[in-house]
C-alpha cells in the first residue's frame, strides 16, 4: 500500500458533502445516482457504507461503495445437500453464516470507481487496508460482489492479499448488430430454433392483440408492474435482492435519462413489462415481470424479447445484456456469457486457508448443467475474448 494515501469510511450524509460523488461511476449506466437509490430504496436491514480513498495530496481518487449484511454461505450449495444443511443449522443456527463486508452494488454487479488508469493503484489501497476496516465493522468476511471480468488485471493484486476468486452466476450479451430482428434470426439461429419462434409468434398473433407502449417514469402504473415483477421472483431459485415498489417508481424519476419501462397491454391490461437500462451502444434487460395467467399461452418471454430486440436495433443499439439466470432459451437465442466474478476472503488467516478449499464446492455455476453448453463458457475462470461475436456467426 502507498504509504502516503489513506483508506476511509463514511456514511450517507458525509457522503453528500463530497464532490467527487456527483461523478462518481459517470462511465457506467449505473452512476452515483443508483447506489443513491438502492439505499433508499432496498434492504433496510443491511448497513450501507462508503470507501473513501485519498491520494498523497488528500484529493479524493475514488469512492467505493460497500455493504454489510449476513451473508449465507451455503446459498450456492448443490440442493442435494439442502436437507442436511437444514438439520445442521437445527443443531447450529449460524453454520456458515458470517458478517460480511460486500464491497459493489447490492443490486446489480459492481464497479471501480475513479480514472481507469488508476484502477490498480486503488484497489491496491482498498486490498491491503480492507481486512482491517472490515474488523473494525464487525465482519468476518469480505466480498467483492459481481465484477466483471474486464476489471480481472486490477484486482489481480486482491489474489496476493488471501482473496479467492470463484464466477458469480454470469450475465449475458447478444450482438444485435442486424438490420432487423428477422435479419438477426436469419444469420444468428439455426433452422430449428427459427421455426420453434415463428410457430410461437404464430400462437400470440391468434390471440387478442399485445400492444407495446415505452415510458421512463413507471410511478403511475407500479401498482400494476410490481405484481408481475413478484410472480417472476417467485418462480426463480435462487435470490438476492428483492425489489420494492418504490425501487421502481423511483428509478425513472432519478434516471429517466437511462432507465426505459416497456410495457405490454392486452385488451388495456398490462400482462408484461420490462426494465431496461441503455448506455452507450448497448440496451441492458435488468428486469422483467409477466402474468403468468398468460405468459406460458401467449410465449411471452420470446414475445417481449422480439420486441426489446427489435426496438434496440431500430434506435441504433448494437449489443442486448441481460442479467443472469434462465440461461436455456439465451443459450438457444445465441447469447455469450458475461462473466462477472466474486473475491472472497475471511479476515482470520486459518479459517481463510481452510475457506479457499471449500469456495469451488460453493460457488454457483457448478451446478446450473446450462452454462457449461455455452460456447465461451471457459470465460468463467479465463480472460474473455477482447472482440464479441460477428453478425451471422454460428461457432
Amino acid at each position: 500500500m502507498r504509504s502516503s494515501w489513506c483508506l476511509e469510511v463514511i456514511a450517507r450524509d458525509d457522503l453528500q458533502r463530497c464532490p467527487h460523488w456527483q461523478v462518481a461511476f459517470a462511465n457506467e449506466r449505473k452512476d452515483h445516482r443508483y447506489y443513491e437509490l438502492v439505499e433508499d430504496t432496498l434492504h433496510p436491514e443491511f448497513e450501507y457504507r462508503y470507501f473513501v480513498l485519498k491520494d498523497e495530496s488528500g484529493q479524493i481518487s475514488a469512492v467505493q461503495p460497500f455493504f454489510l449484511l449476513d451473508l449465507d454461505l451455503l446459498v450456492g450449495a448443490s440442493p442435494r445437500y439442502h436437507a442436511l444443511i437444514n438439520a445442521a443449522r437445527r443443531m447450529w443456527p449460524r453454520l456458515m453464516r458470517a458478517r460480511t463486508l460486500m464491497v459493489g452494488c447490492v443490486a446489480g454487479e459492481g464497479h471501480l470507481d475513479g480514472d481507469k488508469a488508476c484502477n490498480s493503484t486503488n484497489v491496491e489501497v482498498l486490498a491491503t487496508a480492507i481486512a482491517g476496516k472490515a474488523r473494525s465493522l464487525g465482519a468476518q468476511l469480505i466480498v467483492f460482489k459481481e465484477f466483471p471480468a474486464r476489471y480481472r488485471p486490477a484486482l489481480e493484486c486482491l489474489i496476493g492479499q488471501g482473496f479467492t476468486r470463484i464466477p458469480s452466476l454470469p450475465m449475458t450479451r447478444l450482438c444485435i448488430d442486424y438490420a432487423s430482428f428477422d435479419d438477426y434470426m436469419k444469420r444468428a439461429l439455426n433452422s430449428a430454433t427459427r421455426r420453434k419462434l415463428r410457430k410461437k409468434f404464430e400462437a400470440t398473433a391468434g390471440a387478442p392483440a399485445l400492444e407495446m407502449s415505452i415510458t421512463n417514469d413507471a410511478t403511475s402504473i407500479v401498482t400494476q408492474v410490481y405484481p408481475l415483477y413478484l410472480q417472476v421472483f417467485e418462480r426463480s431459485k435462487l435470490h438476492f435482492e428483492k425489489l420494492t415498489e418504490k425501487y421502481f417508481s423511483d428509478l425513472g424519476r432519478r434516471m429517466g435519462d437511462k432507465v426505459r419501462f416497456f410495457l405490454w397491454r392486452q385488451n388495456g391490461r398490462i400482462v408484461a413489462f420490462a426494465t431496461c437500462m441503455v448506455h452507450g451502444d448497448a440496451i441492458y434487460a435488468e428486469y422483467i415481470g409477466l402474468d403468468y395467467k398468460v405468459a406460458l399461452d401467449l410465449h411471452l418471454y420470446h414475445y417481449v424479447f422480439r420486441d426489446l430486440v427489435s426496438w434496440a436495433i431500430a434506435n441504433g443499439y448494437k449489443w442486448f445484456r441481460s442479467s443472469g439466470l434462465n440461461y436455456d432459451p439465451k443459450l438457444h437465442l445465441r447469447h455469450l456469457l458475461d462473466p462477472i466474478d466474486l473475491y472472497v476472503r475471511h479476515t482470520s488467516a486459518p479459517i481463510n486457508a481452510v475457506l479457499k478449499l471449500i469456495l469451488p464446492a460453493l460457488e454457483p455455476t457448478r451446478y446450473d448443467e446450462t452454462l457449461a453448453k455455452f460456447r465461451n463458457y471457459e470465460e468463467l475462470w479465463t480472460r474473455p475474448e477482447k472482440t464479441g461475436p460477428k453478425p451471422g456467426s454460428t461457432a
